[in-house]
């Protein structure tokens, strides 16, 4: 939240931005805060991210770069925390750690919820999952450790630690304890997740609901931790580029006249040289930025000759015939490069499918925008975010439609 001189005043998150928004200005709502936060509000602006962690990392960083007046948390000096597995050392110790340094340890993280992290590591080791040892003796291979500090030790005593120390436990076994330990925090825990819910399952069914409480606050616990986190480093560009980004699908969303607004957006193009090797490209852009990961191309397969409005009728088709077919998730608008004719042939694709998806064309020569259903087109001011990002995402498809191409007649060119 801006001020008039485009100050950051606040900086919050929110699963449902209309929602948490709105809060600040209802009259009903006799907090102090937003009476006087409200009237000092001129602009909002907002990053999509992908789950609630990345969105809770985001927070933290901004509120420590631009410390808000109305932000009375996170202006400190903490951070996030990681989990540390000192595998620089010859018998390696997991550990809560709150910055990330170049030490030789492997580090894992942030995890904005603290609590689920230490809850979910205190389990780890009640259960043996993996018992490094909890000291924080340095000894190693060549330093050994003092016979009589190993016979102080609760733990050596009660062998709840494989005890290294002691020789209880071959130096290379127990460094394939540090090496599982660090390929779960990798991500690889779809076996022991498998495992708690069973478990939970029996607690519950034996009406033991403490154990079943545990159970679930652990995996609890692994879901946060599974969460993709897209955030690396909070750069005056990297902020630019995605407030920019979110700008110009609200822009779009408000120009198109959208209920929602387009943060998935699939864009189709054709190309052929001659009518040879005709081919359909697809790219898609998360939240104003392109997501490599989602494009596909196509081999036209049931058109013969030069005809974009058939080939664009079956590149649709494909493609949503898949999604369907699959239970994946629909775009929130799917553009066509080209006018009324490639918008008319994919919306046959479409009401083949019995889809009822967003739908739009990008013209080149005036950048008319046409819509289902609207006879004339939708002019932006070449100036408009919307009109930039349909222009990025149009030039984009273009551009791989025809590397696509060029691969294609290449590959023919060689067999010759």
């Amino acid at each position: 939240m801006r001020d008039a001189a485009q100050g950051v005043l606040y900086v919050g998150k929110a699963k449902n931005l209309a929602k948490r928004v709105a809060q600040y200005f209802n009259p009903n709502k006799p907090e102090l805060k937003n009476q006087i936060l409200a009237p000092l509000i001129r602009s909002i602006d907002y990053i999509h991210c992908s789950s609630e962690r990345e969105a809770l990392i985001w927070e933290d960083r901004l509120i420590k770069k631009h410390q808000p007046f109305f932000n009375s948390m996170l202006k400190d000096d903490k951070s996030y925390p990681y989990v540390r597995i000192s595998v620089n050392e010859d018998f390696p110790r997991i550990r809560i750690a709150r910055k990330k340094k170049k030490d030789g340890a492997l580090y894992f993280g942030p995890y904005p919820k603290t609590g689920a992290i230490r809850s979910l590591l205190r389990s780890f080791w009640k259960r043996r999952l993996f018992p490094l040892r909890p000291c924080d003796w340095s000894f190693s291979e060549k330093k050994k450790l003092d016979p009589l500090k190993i016979k102080s030790c609760l733990y050596y005593h009660t062998e709840e630690c494989p005890a290294p120390c002691a020789g209880r436990i071959r130096p290379a076994a127990y460094r394939k304890i540090a090496a599982d330990a660090a390929l779960f925090f990798s991500g690889q825990y779809r076996k022991l997740r498998t495992t708690l819910e069973k478990k939970m399952s029996s607690a519950a069914r034996a009406l033991n609901f403490e154990e079943a409480a545990i159970l679930r606050d652990n995996l609890q616990g692994l879901s946060h931790m599974g969460e993709r986190v897209r955030y690396q480093e909070v750069q005056p560009t990297k902020v630019l580029a995605r407030l920019d980004a979110s700008r110009s699908v609200t822009d779009l969303q408000n120009a198109l006249g959208l209920e929602k607004p387009p943060h998935h957006i699939e864009c189709f193009d054709i190309s052929h040289l001659q009518g040879r090797e005709t081919v359909g490209s697809m790219v898609c852009f998360s939240g104003g930025l392109p997501n490599k990961d989602h494009y596909r191309r196509f081999k036209i397969k049931t058109v013969s000759g030069i005809d974009d409005f058939a080939s664009i009728e079956e590149v649709v088709y494909r493609r949503y015939r898949a999604l369907a077919e699959n239970g994946e998730n629909m775009p929130d608008l799917v553009l066509i490069d080209g006018g009324k004719g490639q918008l008319s042939a994919a919306g046959k694709s479409l009401k083949k499918l019995k889809l009822r998806l967003p739908l739009a064309s990008l013209a080149k020569r005036e950048e008319e925008i046409f819509v289902p259903g609207n006879p004339r087109p939708i002019l932006l001011g070449r100036e408009r975010p919307g009109l930039r990002l349909l222009q990025m995402l149009r030039d984009e498809a273009h551009r791989f439609a025809i590397m696509y191409n060029r691969q294609l007649r290449k590959k023919e060119l060689l067999k010759k």
